[in-house]
C-alpha cells in the first residue's frame, strides 16, 4: 500500500511538473531589413485572438522574446517607425519555438500617415559597447535638468561640486550628440544645469568605449543625445517646469522642425533659472610636531548663487539625394551667475577658547558665453552600407568672473584687527578647431571594417589680474596675478573590426594619438616667465567579445578591454595661486603627467534585464585633488598620486513582474586602493564603496502613472578624503492629456532632507579636517510637456566631430 501511495505521489509530482512546463513555453524571433540587418527598438506585440498577450522591445540584435507562455493559436503584430506594419499568420504553440527571421518592408507614404506609436521605451537597454538610458521612461527626469538626469542613471554619481563619476570612478568624459563638451569641473556642472531634460532623449554610458571615440576619459564616456527631429512637415515639443525648495527654479524647452522633401530646419531653444544654497561647515585642527593641539579653526558659510541660462542650437539639413547630406549646426549658450558668500571664521587656541574670529562678505559675478559651428558631410556609396562622413568643428568659449572679497578680523572681545579687500577680474578664452573624417566598409552583412583620421588644436589664453585694498591703499597682488597661454595638437588615427556569428560577436579597435603641447606662463614685477613643452604618442587598443547562449539571446557574456588616457585640464596646469576664500587657495600644476589606464570587464546579461558585471581597473599616475596644509591656510593642488586600483561588482535590474509595476534597480560595491607619495609622506589607503538605488514605477490608469525613487550612498574613500553616507528618496505622478500628447507631471526631491554631505580629509602634515554640507534638495516641482505634430522617419542627424579637449576646460 505504501509503494502505491510512493509511486501515485510521484506520478502527480511528474505530472504537475510536465503541466508547469506547458504553461511556461517560450516564443522567439528576430527582426531584419531588406538588407539583413538587425532592427533594434521595434514594438512586437503577442495576440491571441483579438486580445493582447503581451509586448516585447527588440533588443540592438533584432531579437525578441515571449516567456511563460500558456498553449494556445496566437499571432505576432510588428510596428516600426519607416516601416509598413507586420501581421503573422496564427500560430499554434505547443512547445518552445523560435520563428523564422521577420523581414520587414519599408513604408510607402500613405502607410506612414496612419503610423501611431504608443510603446514606451524601456529605462536601460545593454549593447555589447555600452548601456543606453532613455530618459523620458521616469516621470522625475521630467522637469530638471541634465545634471538631474546623469544622477538617475545606473552607476552614475554626482557630488555636491558637480563633479561626476561612472561605476565609483572619475575621469568620465561628457559628450552631447558624440560631441565633446570641451568643459569639466565647475563650467561643465553649470553647463549641464542649463540643459532642459525636455531636450533630452537617452544617456549612453560608455565605461569601455570604441576605437572610433578619443582616448580621453579613464572613467569612459557619458554621451547625451538631445532629442532630433527629422518628420517631414511641421512638428515639435515644448515643455515647461517650476521648481520651489527654498528658492524657485525654471527649465523650459521648445524643439521645433520643418522638413520638405530636400530640406530639413530645426530648432531648439531653451531658457534656465536655477538658485540655490548651501550651508558650508568645514572644521579643521593644527597640531604640533609631538601631536599636541595647536589650534581649532571653524568656518560656517552661507553661500547662495543664482543662474540664468538661455541656450539655443539651429541648422540645417540638405539632402542631394538619398545618399548624400549635408548640414550645418550653430548652437550656442550664455549663463550668468552670481554668488553670494558670507562666512564667519573662527580661531581657537589649545585650551579651546576663542582667541580671534574673522567675518567675509565674498561676491562673484560670472559670465559665461559658449558658440560653436559644426559643418558635416554623409554620403552612403551604395546599398550594402559603405558610407562616409566628414565635420568640421570650431567652438568659442569665453568667461569673465569679478571676485570681491571683504574680510574684517577682530580679537577675541571683539576689537577690530583690521580689514583688507582682494579685487580679482578673470577673463579667459578658448579656441577649439577640429576636423575628421569616418569611413566604414561592410564585409559581409555580418561583419565590417570602420577608419578614420582626426586633427584638434586648442589655444587657451587665461588671465587674472588681482589688486589689495589695506587702510584705503590699493596695490596689485602680484602673488595672484597671472597670465596663462596654452597650445595643444592632437593627431589621431583608428580602424575597428566587428563581426557577428550566430552566438558569437567580436568588435575590436586600435587608437593612434600624438600630443604636441605646450604652455607659458608670463611673469610680472616679482615673478619672472616660465615655460614647458611635451610630445607624446600612444596606442590604445579596445576589445569587445560577446557570446550568447541561443538565438533569443536568453542569456549573454560580454569581454571587454580598453586602454585610455586622462590630459591634465588645461587650467590645472596653470602654477599661479586662485583664492576661493581668505583660507582657502587653489594652486595649479605645471607638472602634472597625462594618467593612462586598463580595464576589463566581464559581464552576464540575463534576458536583456539583468545585468551583473565584475570590473578590474589599474591607473598609473592618477591625477588627484590634493590638500596641503600651510599655517591656518588650506592649498588645493591636482597631483599625479601615484598608482591606484580599483575592483567592483555591479547588478542592473530591469523587472517587471506585473503588467502595472516595473522595478529599476542598481547597486555596486567597489574596493579602492590608492598608494604612492603625497607632499613627501607615503599615501597608502584603502576602502569598500557601496552605491544602490531604484525607481518603481505603477501604472494607475491608463492615463495615470506614478514613481517611487531611492538613492544609498555609503562611505566613499578617495585619496584624502572620506565622504560620508547618505539617503535619500523622491516620488512623482503623471497625468496624460490632450489625447496623450501632452502630460502634467508632480514630482518632490529629497521627501525627508536627508541628502547631507560630509567628509573627512585625511593624510595632511600636522592637520585634520572636516566638512558638512547642507543644500536645497527638498523641492516640489510641476512639469507641462506637449508634443505636436507626426512621428515617423526618423533619421539620425551628424552632431559634429569635435574631440574631448574641450572636455578638460575648468
Amino acid at each position: 500500500m505504501n509503494i502505491i501511495r510512493c509511486l501515485l505521489a510521484i506520478s502527480m509530482v511528474l505530472l504537475s511538473y510536465c503541466l508547469y512546463a506547458q504553461q511556461n513555453m517560450v516564443l522567439s524571433g528576430r527582426l531584419k531589413d531588406q538588407t539583413g540587418q538587425a532592427i533594434a527598438g521595434a514594438t512586437v506585440t503577442l495576440m491571441k485572438d483579438s486580445t493582447l498577450v503581451k509586448a516585447a522591445i527588440a533588443n540592438g540584435q533584432g531579437q525578441f522574446l515571449f516567456t511563460r507562455l500558456k498553449p494556445a493559436v496566437y499571432r505576432i503584430s510588428v510596428t516600426y517607425i519607416g516601416y509598413a506594419s507586420y501581421n503573422s499568420d496564427t500560430l499554434q504553440l505547443n512547445a518552445n519555438h523560435v520563428l523564422p527571421d521577420i523581414i520587414l518592408q519599408p513604408a510607402t507614404a500613405t502607410q506612414l500617415k496612419d503610423v501611431n506609436v504608443t510603446a514606451r521605451k524601456p529605462f536601460v537597454e545593454t549593447r555589447i559597447d555600452r548601456t543606453i538610458v532613455n530618459v523620458d521612461a521616469l516621470i522625475s527626469n521630467a522637469g530638471t535638468s541634465a545634471l538631474d538626469v546623469l544622477e538617475k542613471s545606473p552607476g552614475v554619481l554626482v557630488d555636491q561640486d558637480g563633479n561626476i563619476s561612472l561605476l565609483g570612478k572619475s575621469g568620465v568624459t561628457i559628450y552631447i550628440d558624440d560631441k565633446p563638451t570641451y568643459l569639466s569641473g565647475s563650467d561643465l556642472a553649470a553647463y549641464l544645469r542649463s540643459l532642459p531634460s525636455g531636450s533630452l532623449e537617452a544617456i549612453e554610458l560608455m565605461p569601455v568605449p570604441p576605437a572610433r571615440y578619443d582616448a580621453a576619459g579613464n572613467a569612459g564616456i557619458i554621451n547625451i543625445r538631445t532629442k532630433k527631429l527629422k518628420q517631414k512637415g511641421f512638428n515639435g515639443n515644448v515643455s515647461t517646469s517650476y521648481v520651489q525648495g527654498v528658492y524657485p527654479r525654471s527649465f523650459n524647452n521648445l524643439n521645433l522642425n520643418i522638413r520638405n522633401n530636400a530640406f530639413n530646419y530645426f530648432v531648439s531653444a531653451g531658457y534656465s533659472y536655477n538658485r540655490n544654497f548651501s550651508d558650508l561647515l568645514i572644521a579643521r585642527s593644527y597640531f604640533n610636531e609631538d601631536g599636541s593641539l595647536l589650534s581649532d579653526f571653524s568656518q560656517f558659510s552661507a553661500i547662495s548663487r543664482n543662474y540664468r541660462s538661455p541656450s539655443l542650437k539651429m541648422g540645417v539639413d540638405y539632402y542631394k539625394d538619398k545618399n548624400t547630406t549635408i548640414g550645418i549646426v550653430l548652437n550656442g549658450n550664455t549663463q550668468k551667475a552670481t554668488g553670494l558668500v558670507g562666512n564667519n571664521s573662527l580661531l581657537y587656541n589649545p585650551a579651546h577658547k576663542l582667541d580671534s574670529f574673522v567675518t567675509a562678505d565674498n561676491r562673484d559675478v560670472r559670465t559665461f558665453k559658449r558658440g560653436g559651428v559644426n559643418l558635416n558631410y554623409r554620403h552612403q556609396y551604395d546599398s550594402s552600407g559603405r558610407t562616409l562622413g566628414i565635420d568640421l568643428d570650431y567652438i568659442r568659449n569665453e568667461s569673465e568672473t569679478n571676485q570681491l572679497f571683504k574680510n574684517a578680523s577682530y580679537y577675541a572681545d571683539s576689537t577690530l584687527k583690521g580689514r583688507d579687500e582682494l579685487q580679482g577680474l578673470i577673463p579667459s578664452g578658448i579656441n577649439i578647431y577640429s576636423a575628421k573624417a569616418d569611413y566604414t566598409h561592410p564585409l559581409s552583412k555580418k561583419a565590417k571594417i570602420e577608419g578614420g583620421l582626426k586633427t584638434s588644436y586648442i589655444s587657451t589664453d587665461n588671465k587674472a589680474d588681482y589688486a589689495v585694498t589695506i587702510a584705503g591703499i590699493t596695490t596689485p597682488d602680484y602673488d595672484k596675478t597671472n597670465h596663462f597661454l596654452y597650445k595643444e595638437h592632437i593627431n589621431a588615427a583608428y580602424g575597428n573590426f566587428s563581426k557577428e556569428w550566430a552566438k558569437l560577436s567580436l568588435q575590436a579597435g586600435l587608437r593612434l594619438e600624438n600630443t604636441i603641447m605646450q604652455g607659458r606662463q608670463l611673469g610680472n614685477a616679482v615673478k619672472t616667465d616660465s615655460a614647458f613643452k611635451r610630445n607624446y604618442t600612444n596606442l590604445f587598443p579596445t576589445f569587445y567579445l560577446a557570446y550568447k547562449t541561443d538565438s533569443a539571446s536568453t542569456q549573454q557574456f560580454i569581454l571587454s578591454y580598453s586602454k585610455r588616457i586622462e590630459r591634465p585640464g588645461f587650467n590645472d596646469l596653470n602654477p599661479f595661486i586662485s583664492p576661493l576664500d581668505k583660507f582657502m587657495y587653489y594652486v595649479g600644476n605645471p607638472f602634472l603627467q597625462p594618467v593612462i589606464s586598463h580595464s576589463l570587464d566581464l559581464s552576464w546579461v540575463y534576458r536583456n534585464r539583468i545585468t551583473t558585471k565584475i570590473n578590474y581597473s589599474h591607473y598609473a599616475g592618477e591625477i588627484g585633488e590634493t590638500i596641503e596644509a600651510r599655517g591656518d591656510r588650506f592649498f588645493s593642488r591636482p597631483a599625479n598620486v601615484g598608482t591606484s586600483n580599483y575592483v567592483s561588482l555591479s547588478v542592473n535590474a530591469d523587472l517587471q513582474p506585473f503588467k502595472w509595476f516595473t522595478l529599476h534597480w542598481f547597486g555596486i560595491g567597489e574596493y579602492s586602493h590608492f598608494k604612492g607619495n603625497l607632499y613627501n609622506n607615503v599615501l597608502n589607503v584603502d576602502g569598500m564603496n557601496y552605491v544602490t538605488n531604484a525607481t518603481a514605477q505603477f501604472k494607475i490608469a491608463p492615463t495615470w502613472n506614478a514613481e517611487l525613487t531611492g538613492l544609498y550612498r555609503g562611505k566613499i574613500t578617495n585619496l584624502q578624503f572620506v565622504l560620508g553616507d547618505f539617503w535619500t528618496m523622491g516620488a512623482a505622478l503623471e497625468k496624460k492629456i490632450l489625447q496623450k500628447k501632452g502630460s502634467l507631471k508632480l514630482s518632490f526631491s529629497d521627501l525627508f532632507y536627508t541628502r547631507l554631505n560630509y567628509g573627512d580629509i585625511n593624510n595632511l602634515t600636522n592637520a585634520s579636517g572636516h566638512y558638512r554640507n547642507k543644500g536645497d534638495t527638498r523641492a516640489a516641482q510641476i512639469t507641462f510637456s506637449y508634443n505636436f505634430g507626426k512621428t515617423y522617419e526618423k533619421r539620425d542627424r551628424s552632431v559634429g566631430g569635435a574631440d574631448a579637449e574641450q572636455q578638460r576646460i575648468r
